[in-house]
């Protein structure tokens, strides 16, 4: 049976997200999906989905099942969800008949959220996926963000997906990264003070990177701030002209024509992806061999 979902609030940024388009930075687009891949997967076992879901931000959203019915999976952050103005557990996942409404309000902590279904939405795929790219205005509801008065329709899907166990427990300590191509176009000294310096989380942000504040003048005296550009992947840490760092993330543009110091490891990269503005960071190196063995403890 098919259901029909009407958008009755969203805050900005709030984008279907798919698992990415991958292998597409050749035709210069980036490979989007989720900004945070573990807790779209644990939306998605907890409503059986089949693929795709809504990424929203901090502010939240709120949306009605116009027809149908469906169970939705809610993870990421910690946001409150209310069901006909009942709270709901989050993570966890609910089950809205016609003329239900859903509303996410922001949590303590978490920059994104998702909600996923138990039925696939009814969206063409581009390039291979549904996935919205803000940068190249692609995918999803026409490339762009959800607003209100958007509809979606569920179609039936077969797929299922076993229920998780509890939530795994957040990472805490240093941010793990590789040193990068180009590590040692910065004096030995930069390099020392940048994997023992804090930096701050600014509120510059979004799908395609995230500024931090150098508040320690790490790289005030560096030189070489202009590169000839090449390729760039997600979680590369690139120093802008001005010496500030900026973490590119899911929707980053294909070639970058600034030194990299390093790139997070995938492992660390959602973790990264929900920390609020304000928020402390500091990194650590690890090889990349570390850095394989970390992502498949990871892995189911």
């Amino acid at each position: 049976m098919s259901a029909i979902v009407a958008i009755t609030r969203a805050g900005p940024l709030a984008t279907i997200q798919d698992a990415g388009r991958y292998g597409r930075l050749r035709d210069g687009i980036s490979a989007s999906g989720p900004m945070d891949g573990g807790a779209y997967r644990m939306a998605g076992a907890l409503a059986g989905a089949d693929h795709g879901g809504i990424e929203f931000t901090m502010a939240g959203i709120e949306l009605k099942l116009q027809s149908g019915q469906c169970r939705i999976g809610l993870a990421g952050g910690s946001f409150v969800a209310r069901h006909n103005g009942n709270i709901v557990d989050w993570p966890g996942s609910v089950l809205l008949e016609e003329g239900d409404d859903l509303a996410v309000t922001p949590g303590a902590a978490g920059n994104y959220g998702y909600l996923r279904f138990d039925h696939a939405l009814a969206l063409p795929e581009i390039m291979g996926s549904i996935a919205t790219s803000s940068r190249a205005r692609l995918g999803g509801l026409e490339g762009r963000q959800l607003r209100v008065g958007d509809v979606l329709e569920l179609v039936p899907s077969t797929a299922g997906a076993s229920m998780p166990g509890l939530p795994p427990q957040a990472e805490q300590g240093p941010l793990r990264f590789i040193w990068g191509l180009h590590a040692d176009l910065f004096e030995p000294a930069t390099r020392e003070r940048f994997a023992n310096a804090s930096f701050a989380v600014s509120r510059q942000l979004d799908r395609m990177g995230v500024r931090l504040e150098d508040g320690e003048g790490v790289f005030a005296d560096a030189t070489i701030l202009s590169l000839v550009s090449d390729a760039i992947v997600a979680g590369d840490i690139q120093i802008l002209g001005d010496g500030t760092p900026i973490v590119l993330m899911r929707d980053h543009q294909p070639t970058g024509g600034y030194p990299r110091i390093g790139t997070i490891i995938t492992a660390d990269l959602d973790r990264f992806a929900q920390l609020r503005p304000g928020s402390l960071v500091t990194f650590s190196p690890v090889s990349v061999a570390h850095a394989r063995q970390i992502l498949r403890s990871q892995q189911p």
